[in-house]
């Protein structure tokens, strides 16, 4: 079965994925059928560059995406593409922390 997913690029302690199309009987580092996109974790904010178009030709045609590939993919389709085609992916926004409840504080 032929999987979309990341195979690890870059130097120790800084990642850089590429998005593959890749037989799952292959390990993750090794051979792919066709790169169809790149993710970049270290860039500030976070930047993917993804050809929808043959991801769509992949899924049609039985491949199955990752879970990380999988959002991925949802993030690019709903994110603003810039010039150069590279997606910035915004920062996670964290709820603030609930104070402590007021029993604890009079106690």
């Amino acid at each position: 079965m032929v999987k979309l997913r990341l195979t690890r690029m870059g130097a120790k302690k800084k990642p850089f994925y590429r998005i593959v199309a890749a037989d799952s009987r292959v390990q993750r580092d090794g051979r792919w059928i066709e790169q169809i996109g790149w993710y970049d974790p270290m860039r500030d904010p976070k930047a993917l560059k993804l050809d929808l178009a043959r991801v769509d030709h992949w899924i049609g045609v039985g491949a199955q995406p990752t879970e990380t590939v999988g959002r991925l993919i949802e993030k690019a389709r709903s994110a603003e593409v810039t010039d150069a085609g590279v997606i910035a992916l915004p920062k996670r926004v964290r709820a603030p922390k609930a104070e402590a409840a007021p029993a604890e504080a009079e106690a």
